[in-house]
């Protein structure tokens, strides 16, 4: 008869790390973009998420070399789906889209820079720009295994590159110019949207002003009104003052004759 034995299964708990604050996700981007440029050049960045993680230690935040990773791509993933939301919900929805849109533009002027430095025969200048972290961090496999395709790679390049190098290099710089008009169609809408977002805040201060302007303009003139109101009874009331005053000036002038000729 088999016996029944009791498997006790222990979850550590303290994996569960508390959640990114908005500080800390712009102290994270801050310190990507320092970083974008190694990242873009080294194809291992293993090490550069474990810089990353150090940095943000030293700024009080204890946050992994993979929370950081994945953390990245998150933040990528939820980028590329605000080209297609309207600028007032997109920040609200991902406040963190203009410091992504810094880290991409900036690499994109790195690239511009690369390709017009080495022009369309340098093909060695164009890979650090054209080699993406995001899709690397996915495709990353053992060390073991990276060294022995790479061996493999190297065999294989050695015997194609002298015929293809030429084309390569055209089509880098072919796909290097659409993601460029990509990222410059992109740039013109936005900034398209974001004028008829502008005069449309716009007209409608001019409209609230002009409304203002009126009520003003109406009090102003209420008062003017009252005002004139005012004078016109207070001169009225002096003329019935004068008058009252004369009339009794008179009275006593009589009453005085009167008792004079009286004395007489």
């Amino acid at each position: 008869m088999e016996g029944h034995h009791n498997i006790s299964v222990n979850i550590d708990t303290s994996d569960r790390f508390p959640q990114w604050s908005i500080q800390e996700t712009k102290e994270f981007l801050m310190i990507r973009a320092e970083l974008d440029r190694t990242f873009m050049e080294t194809k291992r960045n293993k090490l550069l998420w474990e810089v990353t993680s150090t940095k943000m230690k030293e700024k009080g935040y204890n946050r992994s070399a993979e929370q950081c990773k994945c953390k990245w791509k998150n933040l990528v993933t939820r980028y590329k789906g605000c080209e297609t939301i309207e600028p007032e919900s997109m920040r609200q929805q991902f406040p963190f889209y203009h410091e992504l849109q810094a880290i991409f533009a900036a690499r994109m002027q790195r690239m511009l820079w690369a390709e017009a430095e080495g022009g369309g025969a340098s093909g060695t200048k164009k890979k650090p720009g054209h080699l993406s972290s995001d899709d690397d961090d996915e495709n990353e496999e053992s060390e073991g295994d990276k060294v022995g395709t790479s061996r493999k790679k190297k065999k294989s390049k050695t015997n194609v590159n002298t015929g293809v190098g030429g084309s390569r290099c055209t089509g880098n710089s072919n796909n290097l110019r659409e993601i460029l008009e990509d990222f410059m169609k992109q740039q013109l809408h936005m900034e398209v949207q974001w004028k008829e977002t502008f005069e449309a805040r716009e007209e409608e201060r001019r409209m609230k002003e002009m409304e203002w302007r009126q009520k003003m303009e109406a009090l102003e003139n209420e008062r003017i009104m009252m005002e004139t109101r005012w004078r016109e009874r207070e001169e009225q009331r002096r003329i019935r003052e004068e008058a009252r005053a004369e009339r009794r000036d008179a009275l006593i002038t009589a009453l005085l004759n009167k008792l004079r000729r009286e004395d007489i």
